[in-house]
């Protein structure tokens, strides 16, 4: 009998201890995720490429490489600020 019991009892969230999330708390979280990624994945590239700059041995083709490298990794961690810093603008004007 007690079995039925507590199958019937209702349990509300907040008296359990979960929090409530909102879906603009919830996006916040992932975005700013993604966006701590793509960072390091940027940054890394950048080192990458200054390693590659620093070890052609003067060769043209791999000192065009590595600049090309670093140009492109820090155009996009300007894109990834630039999109963070829109993003947490629009998600907390509403």
């Amino acid at each position: 009998m007690q079995l039925f019991y507590l199958a019937a009892t209702k349990i509300n969230a907040s008296d359990a201890g979960v929090p409530k999330v909102s879906a603009s708390d919830a996006l916040a979280g992932i975005l700013t995720t993604v966006y701590t990624v793509a960072g390091i994945i940027a940054v890394i590239s950048i080192i990458i490429g200054g390693l590659v700059y620093v070890l052609s041995a003067g060769d043209p083709s791999k000192v065009k490489l590595g600049k090309d490298i670093i140009v492109y990794a820090a155009v996009g961690l300007v894109v990834v600020m630039m999109a963070f810093l829109i993003t947490n603008f629009i998600i907390g004007s509403f």
